[in-house]
């Protein structure tokens, strides 16, 4: 029988499976809103530091001039090139590949450049969680709810740091191995090469190798209490020793390994570094966090009780890890959030309403993301609108003093605050060499014991600058050795705004014969 032609009819005007694909495409979703919303709330229009409060931390500083060596020189470097405290010893510039991409942001636009490449980073990360809690069932309300609390509990590391790459990667990663526990796919091989691309822009990739060894782990716990199939676990312990191999793809190779497990395991560095302590819970950021801490705790108890071992051993050993150093805690929420989310939703599912329904009716248009971010943010990265930073902030270094003595600092041996120290290696590359700065893991106890210690004044500091020669010291006018050095004849001020203080040696000579004492 021959086909009735009205049944072979195509309306009218009714667009093709095609065409509606590629309007897709082009039409915004409400998970654009929602990163071009907190893109211009974090440094357009609001009101917190915007731009400038990318670059409060100074290790960018150090940051980009590596990235400068390594595109001048066409190698990585294996040791030190800022100290003279260290003077060629060797170095682990484990972030290499952010260093160079920060470098050559920093060499086309200087640092509007590098903050720009921060702050998609960062407005991505809250879109990713969204995303992957409603991949995991949870209602759009309570996915975005979450999701911005996990936001501003990370607010506390938004800087322009190579550790940013570290917080979408765990949020990917995290989403790609529960994809897999769901239907084993070749996509999870890609983690291999990802891998390869996480070690070389930052130390965080030890991240991906735990989810993976907690993932075969729960998945065998599992596989002994239901009496299943040994393939996902065995599955995942492949994956996790594939992973671990590829991480040595790297210009250390195993060294590198060894470096950040020492760096990590260091007391002293726990004890002296504030990020890598543990958190007081007293700032906003920190609160935020306390009360998605508390949910996944809760909801780990909850997923045990359900025999689901992966999820709960991730929400478990993260948190404990974010409870030894506050540097962990947006790690912890990168896991965290889309888990707590899709949990929500399973007990609000038990009494639903009205809200539930509105926030199911939004969902598809939550679960897709257009071409349209990338012409917002050229015409944010080309708009005057926008207060661009042209230098580091004033309010967290003097740079006024800086610029004026620039040449003083950039030929002398430099003692200063460790942050100050990296945005003088930035300010004055490659001539300035400094005493210590941002690089707690390269100068390590001892010598950041006697850089401490000189900076309080202890009895010892004499002899301290004048075993490494100190010649000019930059000091807060808070820092005990300020007030030393005011009434010590051999040192005189060169400048003084108020904050820090200027001082070089009266004669060089003299500072070196004080390890005699006269």
């Amino acid at each position: 029988m021959a086909p009735n032609a009205s049944t072979l009819a195509i309306p009218l005007g009714a667009p093709s499976a095609r065409s509606a694909a590629i309007a897709r495409w082009f039409t915004p979703s409400l998970s654009d809103v929602l990163f071009v919303a907190l893109f211009l709330w974090l440094f357009v229009v609001g009101a917190g530091g915007g731009w400038n409060g990318l670059l409060a931390d100074g290790d960018v500083g150090w940051h980009i001039r590596t990235g400068d060596y390594i595109l001048d020189t066409g190698a990585v470097p294996r040791h030190d090139l800022f100290s003279f405290t260290k003077p060629g010893a060797p170095w682990f510039a484990w972030e290499w590949g952010s260093d160079v991409l920060f470098a050559e942001a920093h060499r086309i636009a200087g640092l509007k450049g590098v903050v720009l490449i921060a702050g998609v980073l960062i407005a991505l990360w809250p879109v990713l969680l969204l995303r992957q809690a409603l991949w995991r069932g949870a209602n759009p309300w309570a996915a975005l709810v979450v999701s911005l609390l996990g936001f501003g509990a990370g607010s506390m590391h938004f800087l322009a740091r190579p550790h940013l790459f570290t917080l979408l990667f765990t949020t990917a990663a995290a989403w790609t191995i529960e994809s897999e526990r769901r239907t084993p796919s070749w996509r999870a091989w890609l983690l291999v090469p990802f891998t390869v691309l996480w070690v070389n822009l930052h130390g965080g990739f030890v991240v991906l190798i735990a989810l993976l060894g907690l993932a075969a782990a729960g998945s065998a716990v599992e596989t002994l209490v239901n009496r299943s199939s040994w393939r996902t676990p065995v599955r995942f312990g492949v994956l996790t020793g594939a992973c671990s191999l590829a991480s040595l793809l790297n210009p250390y190779g195993w060294q590198l390994h060894a470096h950040v497990l020492a760096y990590l395991r260091s007391d002293w560095i726990r004890s002296t570094v504030q990020e890598f302590q543990a958190p007081d819970f007293r700032s906003e950021n920190q609160s935020q966090f306390e009360i998605l801490l508390f949910a996944g705790l809760m909801t780990a108890a909850l997923l045990i009780s359900r025999r689901r071992y992966v999820e709960a051993l991730w929400l478990a050993v993260f948190a404990h890890l974010s409870l030894t150093s506050i540097r962990h805690a947006p790690v912890d929420v990168s896991i965290a959030a889309p888990i707590v989310a899709a949990v929500i939703t399973e007990l609000w599912k038990q009494r639903p309403g009205v809200l539930y329904a509105v926030g199911a009716d939004l969902a598809p248009a939550f679960r897709r993301t257009s071409i349209c971010l990338v012409p917002f943010v050229a015409v944010i990265a080309l708009s005057g609108g926008t207060k661009w930073p042209d230098d580091f902030p004033a309010e967290c270094f003097p740079t006024a003093l800086i610029g004026r003595h620039a040449g003083l600092l950039a030929n002398s041996r430099v003692l200063t605050v460790d942050q100050w120290a990296d945005y003088l290696i930035y300010r004055n590359y490659p001539q300035q060499r400094v005493f210590a700065d941002g690089r707690s893991d390269f100068y390590g106890p001892e010598l950041g014991g006697e850089y401490l210690r000189a900076t309080q004044a202890d009895y010892r500091w004499p002899q301290t600058l004048a075993k490494f020669q100190v010649t000019t010291v930059l000091a807060p006018v808070s820092w005990p050795l300020s007030t030393v050095l005011k009434s010590d004849p051999r040192w005189r001020i060169v400048a003084d705004d108020g904050r820090a203080i200027l001082f070089t040696a009266s004669n060089t000579a003299r500072v070196r014969s004080l390890t005699t004492g006269n």
